[in-house]
């Protein structure tokens, strides 16, 4: 199957075993927001644009407050059926395109804000879909980073998000450097070069 449908799955399956109440790496939200959120996202095209829009972000926030009320297994199977019939991600080629990276991350967000979270095992599908997602999101998300940065995967394979002095190298899986540029904490992640230069990657604000 594609890594969205995998991931679709196995976030769905994970809502299912924790319940709408628990804690989320998406600052302020619970599982029952973050289920909401991929509601509103696939299904509300009036609401969607305020995800990334502010002016439009209170509206948005009201239609998703109103899908997190929803009873747990129903707002759920809403997830997990996806967008409706005639919506665009329903071609498998845009579903790859566009919802792997969101349901991949938003499943580590679930998974990793609990207290016994691990990295999962590599996946070859998983990693090659990650690690074409690291160049164009560590470019966005790392561009006000005043070093250099390279994001190096365990093959050696690298990739330059950002040229610079006093340049710093993230070691990591494919996913683990992709969460980081998405500006995640709970990753396992390996820098290389200077400390004052490190530290300033860590303090870095990542997003888009």
């Amino acid at each position: 199957m594609a890594v969205s449908t995998d991931e679709r799955a196995a976030l769905c399956d994970l809502f299912i075993e924790l319940g709408p109440d628990e804690p989320t790496l998406c600052e302020g939200w619970q599982t029952r927001d973050l289920a909401a959120h991929l509601v509103v996202r696939e299904r509300r095209p009036d609401a969607a644009p305020g995800i990334l829009l502010p002016a439009l972000a209170g509206y948005t926030k009201r239609v998703q407050d109103g899908y997190a009320t929803k009873p747990w297994a129903e707002l759920v199977d809403l997830v997990r059926g996806g967008p409706p019939a005639l919506w665009p991600t329903r071609i498998p080629a845009l579903d790859k395109a566009i919802n792997s990276v969101e349901l991949f991350v938003h499943h580590e967000d679930v998974r990793r804000a609990q207290p016994d979270w691990k990295p999962r095992d590599p996946d070859p599908e998983r990693d090659a879909t990650t690690w074409a997602a690291v160049t164009r999101t560590g470019r966005l998300t790392l561009r006000r980073s005043p070093v250099g940065l390279v994001l190096r995967r365990p093959d050696g394979k690298e990739t330059v998000v950002k040229r610079g002095p006093n340049t710093v190298i993230l070691a990591g899986e494919p996913g683990e450097l992709l969460l980081f540029a998405l500006g995640r904490d709970a990753v396992h992640v390996d820098f290389e070069g200077e400390q004052r230069s490190i530290a300033v990657v860590k303090g870095l604000t990542r997003s888009l």
